[in-house]
């Protein structure tokens, strides 16, 4: 029964998803940026479906049920952070730019070469974000379908595909709708039957209000401290919810929806985390069984409790990894193979865009199979973005001075030393490195969470040093006009080839 109300939830967005694709209309304008048409339901439903996955749900319960509210409600309200800073300071500017990718903000700023490492980086991170997404759905199906894990994956992303091949954002943003509302509906009835159940039981030291769990590295601060910043900064740099934003139809559409997504996910993340905390005080779930959510709702909760939960699970799920998957492509094409819209009736940007989403989906699938765990796999995407990318993207946003070689220098030592941190410390945000790690004597559990800060502050410390005693040339200056006048031209339709 379970599974098959599930099931309708996946046909519905499917449905939703395929019929919107209508749209696109053959112009790559309308499939990755939903033609700028977008207004503030669906940009902030889509934004909040973004950060409302299964990282920020399943893996928040299995953090919090180990190690406190602040270990998992943070993967949630470190991203409605993220959305709150976007909205106060970002999204205005960079909707107003009018880009159709990410990546397209470092070439008009820093040139192609920062392009290029840029957008590199940014596909990496986001095969590990999907990958997260996807790890969640093969758990389902595993459990509750009896579907083999690997299998669940493969399917999850295939129905995801089917989808987001057909319709681009416009899917994205239309399928985000029922996602959402599925999402808030499926929180509310939880927390609800968990409360009148149970009632709202807190474990000693492991509630909100106790704050040792940011305060005292016994407690596991660092690590919190980490997914807090990762998230609220690093994700700043995320093409998905960047993608959203640009397709805003104004930039104070841009700016409002925003806000009303930081909203949702807050509040969304900590019904879960304090639900996950009830189930772990009450009735001594374990992580060690499998993840927290599932255990609850298999074995304790009533049915349809059970379908919306799960059904909210897969659509948020779906939802982050259809953004993942189209802005990645479109990156991949774009920035990196230098293929541009054209309005001549021929649209190649379309076209390989949408091939490019087979690698993309094959790597993320293999990345979940190889690393079945939630929310370390959301986090260090975005630890990532903080020790590379943050720097350039934001700093340079309103700082002028800095150059190319302030931005490859950041991004190049970001990454080196974020690198050499997660080969040599053993567990990754309290949970085993499952992921890339080399024993050693040097690096102990105890500097997991600094692993992330450090790296961090070298990133940016590195960008503002070398920015102030390399200043951009005159040349630089001159490229970044002469991209922005090719960009204005590429808005017509017209074909711009890529300078070098």
């Amino acid at each position: 029964m379970i599974i098959f109300g599930v099931g309708i939830t996946v046909l519905v967005v499917l449905v939703v998803g395929i019929a919107v694709a209508r749209k696109i209309d053959g112009d790559s304008a309308n499939y990755l940026v939903a033609g700028r048409r977008l207004g503030v339901p669906l940009v902030a439903v889509s934004l909040t479906a973004a950060a409302v996955d299964s990282n920020a749900t399943v893996g928040n319960t299995d953090l919090t049920s180990q190690f406190g509210f602040w270990a998992g409600a943070s993967l949630a309200l470190g991203l409605a952070l993220c959305l709150l800073i976007t909205g106060l300071f970002l999204a205005k500017p960079m909707n107003g730019m009018r880009l159709f990718t990410l990546a397209d903000f470092f070439r008009v700023r820093y040139g192609r070469g920062t392009e290029v490492v840029a957008s590199v980086l940014m596909i990496l991170a986001f095969t590990i974000l999907l990958a997260g997404n996807l790890v969640a759905c093969g758990f389902l199906l595993e459990r509750f379908a009896n579907i083999p894990y690997a299998w669940g994956v493969i399917l999850s992303v295939m129905l995801v595909l089917a989808y987001t091949i057909a319709g681009g954002l416009y899917s994205d943003a239309y399928t985000a709708a029922v996602q959402t509302a599925i999402t808030v509906v499926a929180a509310i009835a939880l927390l609800i039957w968990v409360a009148l159940s149970y009632g709202i039981v807190i474990p000693e030291g492991m509630g909100p209000f106790d704050l040792e769990q940011l305060t005292d590295p016994e407690m596991g601060a660092p690590v919190n401290w980490a997914t807090l910043i990762a998230l609220g900064i690093g994700d700043l740099v995320a093409i998905d919810f960047m993608q959203r934003i640009f397709g805003a139809k104004s930039p104070e559409v841009a700016r409002r929806a925003c806000f009303v997504g930081a909203a949702g996910v807050a509040v969304i993340g900590t019904v879960f985390a304090l639900v996950a905390l009830t189930a772990t005080a009450v009735l001594g779930i374990s992580a060690a069984d499998g993840p927290v959510l599932f255990t609850l709702l298999d074995d304790y909760a009533p049915p349809l409790i059970a379908i919306l939960v799960l059904s909210g699970v897969v659509a948020a799920s779906f939802s982050t990894a259809s953004g993942a998957i189209l802005a990645t492509s479109a990156i991949a094409v774009r920035n990196i193979f230098s293929v541009r819209r054209r309005g001549d009736g021929i649209d190649p940007l379309l076209r390989w865009t949408r091939i490019a989403m087979i690698p993309i989906v094959v790597t993320g699938s293999f990345l979940a199979i190889r690393v079945s765990q939630t929310g370390i796999l959301l986090t260090l995407a975005f630890d990532l973005m903080l020790a590379c990318l943050a720097a350039p993207f934001l700093i340079g946003i309103f700082w002028k001075r800095p150059g190319v070689v302030a931005a490859l220098a950041a991004a190049l030592v970001g990454f080196a030393v974020r690198m050499v941190f997660l080969v040599l410390t053993p567990t990754l945000y309290g949970v085993p490195n499952d992921i890339l790690y080399l024993p050693n004597d040097l690096i102990g559990v105890e500097f997991d969470g600094w692993a992330t800060i450090v790296a961090g502050l070298v990133g940016f410390g590195t960008y503002a040093l070398v920015g102030a005693l390399s200043p951009r040339t005159i040349e630089e200056r001159a490229n970044e006009d002469a991209a922005k006048k090719a960009l204005e031209r590429e808005q017509e339709g017209a074909f711009e080839p890529v300078p070098s």
